[in-house]
């Protein structure tokens, strides 16, 4: 069984940002599937050799099962370093060959940042407005050769113009595998973690107000150091000795997971919100971690809809009374960890990609 994968940016294993881990993810899981992958990916020059050799095997009779992307946040046309359109047929182009060829194409289009206000006020006018072009220019493409446009959840669609509502199917993150180590909940003592960006779409302030007010709750901020040194001005100074901020990735996160008991998505509600499907969330279920989550949230609708953790309203005090009945009552942690143990089974990567090779197989 042959297929195609393809990611208009090269493919980086050592990737610690979502959006280069989840192509990684997804090749493996394919792979994993038993099948053999034939890679379009790297910048441009790379894409144009990589996907004459594809079309030359279909010419010469290789049968491919689907094609698969998995978008940028670019748009598909500038994600060269010096972000010029200078091949502006070559992604597209190669996927009308393959559907002229009969190929099923799935993509998973990313995110719509760039449909919100936030996108205009960091960058200069005429970069949104030039970028802006271009990605109304990839939802054009995809209505017309996409089959399946994959969103990190349904939801989203209903910002996204262009592209028919029958083309969407929600293909959220996934986890490597259930990490059965077992959450030792200790009465009067509890640790809180949260892996992954800090900023403006990620402003956790009301979490650290809280846990000022909390000295026996220990917190764990694990963040690339480049974001955290953007924004520690904005947070309480000097930190409590209660909260950890530490900059560690990919193997070095195991023993993290290990000391936690509660995972933490407790973040500043925006619309953006509403239809985000947040890397880490899925990561926290893997490892079976309980979530605190914001009420407003896609995530946070998700632990409240499966028992798996806490919605609650952002406030400082929201927080600090639900972090002090846990210390009480650890049962409450233990019951959804018990919980994860049916959910999370559900959200790998295995099944994400099983879910596409079901669908795309049926199309053929």
């Amino acid at each position: 069984m042959n297929i195609i994968f393809h990611h208009p940016l090269p493919l980086n294993s050592n990737a610690v940002a979502a959006s280069g881990i989840r192509p990684i993810r997804m090749l493996e899981a394919f792979r994993s599937l038993g099948y053999n992958v034939d890679i379009v990916a790297g910048y441009s020059s790379e894409r144009k050799i990589a996907a004459g050799k594809v079309m030359r095997n279909i010419v010469s009779g290789v049968v491919y099962n689907f094609l698969y992307s998995e978008s940028s946040t670019m748009p598909t046309l500038l994600t060269d370093p010096h972000h010029l359109p200078l091949h502006p047929k070559l992604d597209f182009g190669f996927f009308a060959f393959c559907r002229n060829a009969k190929i099923p194409i799935g993509l998973f289009y990313r995110d719509i940042y760039w449909l919100f206000s936030d996108y205009s006020k960091k960058n200069p006018l005429y970069k949104s407005v030039f970028a802006r072009l271009f990605y109304r220019y990839d939802l054009k493409k995809y209505e017309q050769l996409i089959d399946r446009v994959y969103l990190p959840s349904l939801q989203m669609a209903e910002y996204i113009p262009v592209v028919s509502k029958r083309k969407f199917a929600a293909l959220p993150p996934g986890h490597n595998g259930v990490q059965y180590a077992k959450n030792q909940c200790i009465l009067n003592s509890l640790n809180l973690l949260y892996v992954g960006g800090i900023g403006s779409n990620y402003n956790m302030h009301e979490l650290f107000y809280a846990l000022g007010m909390l000295p026996q709750i220990h917190f764990t901020l694990c963040t690339r150091l480049i974001e955290w040194k953007k924004v520690q001005a904005d947070y309480p100074m000097p930190l409590p000795p209660n909260i950890h901020i530490v900059h560690k990735k990919n193997s070095e996160l195991q023993d993290l997971y290990a000391q936690a008991d509660v995972a933490m998505l407790f973040v500043e509600t925006k619309e953006y919100r509403e239809f985000s499907a947040p890397f880490k969330f899925y990561e926290y279920l893997g490892h079976l971690k309980p979530i605190i989550a914001s009420k407003g949230t896609l995530a946070g609708k998700f632990v409240r809809e499966n028992s798996i953790g806490w919605e609650i309203q952002y406030s400082a005090e929201s927080l600090k009374l639900l972090l002090k009945r846990l210390l009480n009552h650890p049962n409450e942690i233990e019951s959804a960890v018990r919980q994860l143990t049916y959910i999370a089974p559900h959200h790998s990567w295995l099944l994400r990609a099983k879910q596409v090779a079901n669908d795309l197989k049926g199309m053929k």
